[in-house]
């Protein structure tokens, strides 16, 4: 693998000014930077890893936008959702930065602002490469992802018209044994997308339909760990019932997506077509913190072998260890890895200066 030199200013990073498949084509190569340790025991879904550092399925667009993060401390990297068939990449803007406050999910639409402050509405609609360009992409990045990191891979069901729930679960099941099959370490099933309305984006409200999808895929893809992501979630009943109906077959929940609201525009208009938008970055930072407490509480009582991941607007060593306090087991990184691919080093060094101190 070939590796390039360069400052961690100079490093490259998703132009959101750019479409989705420039983004996917122009992918960075890895580069050659001193990655510092993070002293500590850490597992991902009980495996060993060397850091509680990882991305989620999102900003890792294929193979070399993996190895380029893996290159940047990253330890756990989430392969973007993929599907059982290719679907394009909804139209820019794909990533538009918003004004606001910590969110709490009641919050009905907010401003568009033209510099990216630490948070943006995220529409994409979950794009997929078609399966034999996806799965060939996984086993060659699992075969040069380097020693000690972990590949997970998404997989979402494309729902058609007439389907029933089986074979909604069939879809993920198959996408899910492919990615198993290519050399997937883990297999994420993704119950949550704000941008989507079928029933494929909203599985984590459907407790039984999350457990029967969950379960399917759970058989297609043997012992492989497996994870289930979920959007915002405040009500500890509703935590309760999801829980009971997946504790069965998941190994871990990663949350939280975001949170949806509609976006207006600098001139008035109502972007996306006045649909709502998955809010993600700063602004989900507390939301998704006190989710990942509650659900850790709930786990606790119900199903304690369930390990718990924490998603939404982490920036800094603090944050992730608010993280790991709340119960996460690890912590991805999205938006502030995307704006600045060199927050996982400094992340890295703080966690070791304060491990030292």
């Amino acid at each position: 693998m070939q590796l390039n030199t360069m400052s961690e200013s100079d490093l490259p990073r998703y132009d959101r000014a750019r479409s989705y498949e420039w983004n996917y084509d122009h992918a960075p190569d890895p580069v050659d930077i001193e990655i510092p340790a993070v002293p500590g025991d850490w597992t991902f879904c009980g495996k060993r890893v060397r850091s509680p550092l990882g991305i989620p399925a999102g900003p890792l667009l294929g193979g070399r936008w993996v190895l380029y993060y893996a290159s940047l401390g990253f330890d756990v990297l989430t392969y973007k959702t993929v599907r059982s068939g290719s679907r394009e990449c909804y139209p820019l803007p794909n990533l538009a930065p918003v004004r606001c406050g910590q969110l709490t999910g009641e919050e009905v639409e907010l401003p568009a602002e033209p510099q990216m402050s630490g948070s943006w509405a995220v529409s994409f609609g979950m794009p997929s490469k078609s399966p034999d360009v996806w799965r060939a992409d996984v086993e060659h990045t699992r075969e040069k992802l380097p020693p000690g990191k972990l590949l997970s891979v998404s997989v979402v069901g494309t729902i058609q018209p007439g389907w029933s729930l089986d074979q909604l679960a069939d879809d993920y099941a198959q996408c899910a044994r492919w990615a198993a099959e290519s050399g997937a370490d883990v297999v994420e099933t993704n119950f949550s997308c704000p941008n989507v309305a079928t029933r494929d984006g909203q599985l984590y409200q459907e407790p039984r339909a999350a457990g029967l999808v969950a379960a399917r895929v759970r058989d297609a893809i043997g012992r492989v760990p497996l994870i289930i992501k979920i959007g915002h979630l405040t009500d500890r009943a509703a935590a309760e019932e999801l829980l009971d109906a997946v504790a069965d077959h998941v190994t871990a929940i990663a949350m939280t997506n975001s949170v949806a609201a509609a976006v207006r525009g600098e001139n008035g208009a109502l972007l996306f077509d006045g649909q709502r938008r998955g809010i993600c970055g700063d602004a989900i930072r507390q939301a998704s913190l006190e989710q990942v407490k509650m659900l850790s509480t709930v786990a606790a009582a119900r199903a304690p072998h369930v390990r718990l991941i924490g998603v939404g607007g982490a920036s800094t060593a603090e944050h992730v260890r608010a993280y790991l306090s709340a119960g996460a087991e690890a912590v991805h990184l999205a938006t502030s890895a995307m704006v600045d691919p060199g927050v996982g080093l400094a992340i890295r060094r703080a966690m070791s200066d304060h491990a030292q101190s």
